[in-house]
């Protein structure tokens, strides 16, 4: 099992580079757009377009300070033994779905299996957070049974 976890948290990791490696090169690309943008007669639609391309650039490095914090969060997960109630770090199989409680990645597909990788701070992270398995919830009129936390 702790092999699972360890996979699950390379995906979420992998998951992270790709949206700083996708923010980083958006970053680049609005930059060099604005350089590109040559002074012509009509000087508004010189200036409109660096401003465009600058609010571009904002956005890009607010992506990528967001997944900057969420590498962080990864980094503090601990992977590796096993809980008898849920935290940050367990793997929990419910009857809806198996859960990794680490950050908000969505679904991951390791080995043909679907797991959610969710956040501890998540709707449902809060509603499994110290749960132990025999123990049901309900969320959004679904009905959750914990058999397993790993």
């Amino acid at each position: 099992m702790s092999d699972i976890k360890e996979k699950l948290h390379a995906l979420c990791v992998a998951y992270v580079k790709g949206r700083m490696q996708a923010a980083e090169q958006a970053i680049a690309e609005a930059q060099q757009a604005a350089n590109n943008d040559t002074k012509s007669s009509a000087g508004d639609k010189y200036e409109t377009g660096r401003e465009m391309a600058q609010q571009e650039t904002n956005r890009n490095l607010a992506q990528l300070n967001e997944a900057n914090k969420l590498m962080v969060a990864l980094n503090q997960v601990s992977f590796n033994g096993a809980s008898a109630t849920v935290d940050t770090g367990s793997l929990v199989t419910t009857n809806n779905g198996d859960f990794y409680i680490a950050i908000s990645a969505g679904n991951l597909l390791l080995d043909g299996k679907n797991y959610f990788a969710v956040s501890p701070a998540s709707p449902i992270g809060l509603k499994l957070k110290g749960k132990t398995g025999g123990q049901e919830f309900n969320l959004n009129g679904k009905s959750y049974s914990i058999s397993s936390v790993f």
